[in-house]
């Protein structure tokens, strides 16, 4: 069978472009005994992909120059010699960036298309999901009452993160990078304030708040501002730093990083793969929360493999609102 598939052709400097992408065709052979084949119908891109693009070392291998890419994906079974999988089946896997797959079942997931929609095993019901929600719970452990700023907050994590805090009973503030995510976030998500960072920078936003929980999608200028209008004792969630991901050198630190003592600030990273743990919790929380209404979520889709890089180097860019994803099928 013939399937195209998306392979590094180049270690990005800066922001990745096209030409640091190659589209390639392969034939991908009959499964053999204990195999599948997956036809992928969605995949996602990702922002802790572009780390991976450099040759550094990391929590995770870089992706190799010349190899296909590696991410999420949902598609359906065509073929198995698999004894837990029958042509047909829904399955999540990390196959992503390639129209078909062969595999032996590692790390192949059946799904439940009448549960829920397939696409939201790349979102809110998967690693974005779990991410805000081990986040948010684990490491902010918001208290009713408490007012919590998300950075990124129209994004696949920060939306999500921002609900959760919401349904703990907390004031919650979110920055987005438009007019139109702005009036997602606090028009349909129910944030309390939301500000738009490239109109209004989010040390002059936070100027009147005291912040008892930092959810940190962004960095940056963001986080400084965060350092300021944090509350002694308050607690930081690092979860990414999309704001210099395409910036060579060293990182500088925030301006007033003394402030970490004096206000005796928790600041934690984590890597969601660490918590599998609280999968069944997640799991459980989420599907509710989605099922009755007080988690929502939105998918921004483009289609096709080939322009996969594209909507990679637009997630990036803050084109998307909710969870961006490609659409192979």
């Amino acid at each position: 069978m013939r399937s195209r598939e998306i392979r590094l052709a180049a270690r990005p400097t800066g922001t990745p472009t096209d030409g640091d992408f190659e589209l390639a065709e392969v034939d991908v052979g009959e499964p053999a005994d204990g195999e599948l084949l997956i036809r992928n119908e969605i995949m996602s891109v990702d922002p802790y992909m572009r780390p991976r693009m450099n040759d550094v070392r990391s929590y995770v291998p870089p992706f190799q120059i010349g190899e296909p890419l590696a991410g999420g994906a949902v598609g359906r079974v065509v073929a198995s010699r698999h004894p837990g999988y029958a042509e047909g089946d829904w399955v999540f896997s990390m196959l992503g960036w390639r129209e078909v797959a062969r595999s032996d079942g590692s790390g192949v997931r059946k799904l439940d298309p009448d549960a829920a929609p397939p696409s939201t095993a790349l979102g809110v019901l998967g690693m974005p999901g779990l991410t805000a929600y081990v986040g948010l719970l684990d490491i902010g452990r918001p208290e009713e009452g408490d007012t919590v700023f998300v950075s990124g907050a129209a994004g696949a994590v920060g939306s999500i993160a921002g609900q959760i805090a919401k349904l703990k009973g907390c004031r919650v503030i979110g920055s987005a990078g438009s007019p139109e995510k702005v009036a997602w976030i606090r028009d349909e998500l129910g944030f309390d304030a939301a500000f738009d960072y490239k109109e209004t920078p989010p040390r002059e936003a936070l100027r009147d708040e005291k912040l008892d929980v930092y959810f940190d999608n962004v960095g940056g200028d963001h986080l400084e501002a965060a350092i300021g209008a944090a509350k002694p004792f308050a607690r930081f969630v690092e979860c990414g730093m999309i704001s210099r991901y395409n910036v060579g050198g060293p990182e500088p630190a925030p301006r007033n990083m003394p402030l970490i003592v004096t206000k005796r600030l928790l600041l934690q990273g984590f890597i969601v793969s660490d918590r599998a743990d609280r999968a069944r919790d997640f799991f459980r929380d989420m599907t509710e929360w989605v099922r009755d209404g007080k988690v929502r979520y939105r998918e921004t889709y483009v289609d096709g493999i080939e322009n996969a890089p594209r909507a990679f180097i637009g997630l990036l860019q803050g084109e998307n609102i909710g969870k961006m994803l490609v659409r192979l099928a």
